[in-house]
């Protein structure tokens, strides 16, 4: 398994070692089997296992997250994949309204292991409804685990942890990092929901996740061209968040920086603004500031790269908090 693997190859083989490793484990989802899903995560799967635990579905994402539903009733572990973050809404009922509530309707009785696996994010010049960050749905959901890699190493791993939890857990997969390479290791290193500082800093703290952590390492690259040492953290888990970690690092910068690809307004950056400033206040040297896409639709494939946050969005978010 260690070596230097792609995203998408990454998260390939940890559902080939979750069918390996679980008799029970089933794959769902459209295009899934023989197509081996649009951006080829599940190649060659349904061909080692049999169409009857990858299944291809129907094109209906409610149907789907329901026969999970039933599965996990009935003691299977399901990993169900919506093929493009915008199409998660159909299915938006079952995931928040059954799949979030059942453990808690039946007093812990009842559990769910279904893992929801949702390319998310922009980058790769899609059309209407394949470009959405809408993790913060699913992380004011109660019941939800929701996490997010943003290499290779993390994308099995966390898939596997994730598969292997009997939580019902999101797990978003930054679409343009699939072909990402970078090494993946004989051990997860981390639990789940453990945030990782990837670069250590001392003049601020850049908090991102999924598809940003890339840019905020480029930022931290450009930054120390200027003689500013800029921390970076991995958030890795959205629901629940690792804040020690957070903690530690912004009381030690003294300064921290909230980097998404979602709407800055409502989004997961202001959850994580507002409790670093509760808990940080008396270290801090500026406001907790975030950087993150405009509240509005996400655009024509021509301009989402004004949209997205970038380098030069995330650096001039750096120099307003060292200039406090």
């Amino acid at each position: 398994m260690a070596g230097q693997l792609s995203i998408a190859k990454a998260l390939n083989e940890a559902l080939r070692k979750s069918l390996e490793n679980d008799p029970k484990t089933v794959l769902m989802g459209e295009d899934i089997g023989k197509l081996g899903g649009v951006f080829r995560i599940t190649d060659g799967l349904q061909k080692d296992f049999g169409d009857d635990r990858v299944i291809d579905t129907p094109l209906a994402e409610s149907g789907i997250v329901g026969t999970a539903i039933g599965l996990a009733l009935r003691g299977y572990r399901p990993v169900v994949e919506i093929q493009f973050d915008g199409f998660v809404y159909p299915a938006f009922d079952q995931i928040v309204s059954q799949l979030a509530k059942m453990h808690a309707r039946a007093l812990g009785h009842v559990k769910m292991p279904i893992t929801v696996r949702i390319p998310f994010g922009g980058g790769i010049g899609a059309v209407e409804h394949h470009s959405e960050s809408h993790e913060a749905y699913f992380a004011h959901t109660a019941g939800l685990r929701v996490v997010s890699p943003s290499n290779a190493h993390d994308a099995h791993w966390m898939l596997r942890q994730s598969i292997e939890s009997d939580d019902p857990v999101v797990f978003l997969e930054p679409k343009r990092r699939y072909w990402d390479k970078g090494e993946v290791g004989e051990d997860p290193m981390l639990p789940l929901h453990s945030a990782r500082v990837v670069r250590p800093g001392t003049d601020a703290t850049l908090i991102a996740y999924g598809p940003m952590v890339k840019v905020c390492q480029e930022a931290a690259q450009a930054a120390e061209e200027d003689g500013r040492r800029l921390e970076v953290v991995d958030l890795r888990s959205l629901s629940p968040i690792d804040f020690a970690t957070l903690e530690e690092s912004v009381k030690r910068t003294g300064r921290g920086i909230v980097v998404h690809e979602a709407p800055v307004f409502l989004g997961l950056g202001a959850e994580l603004a507002a409790r670093l400033t509760e808990r940080c206040f008396y270290h801090l040297e500026a406001p907790i500031l975030r950087v993150g896409g405009y509240h509005a639709p996400y655009p024509p494939s021509r301009v989402e790269e004004t949209y997205l946050p970038d380098l030069d969005r995330v650096l001039d978010a750096v120099d307003r908090a060292l200039a406090f």
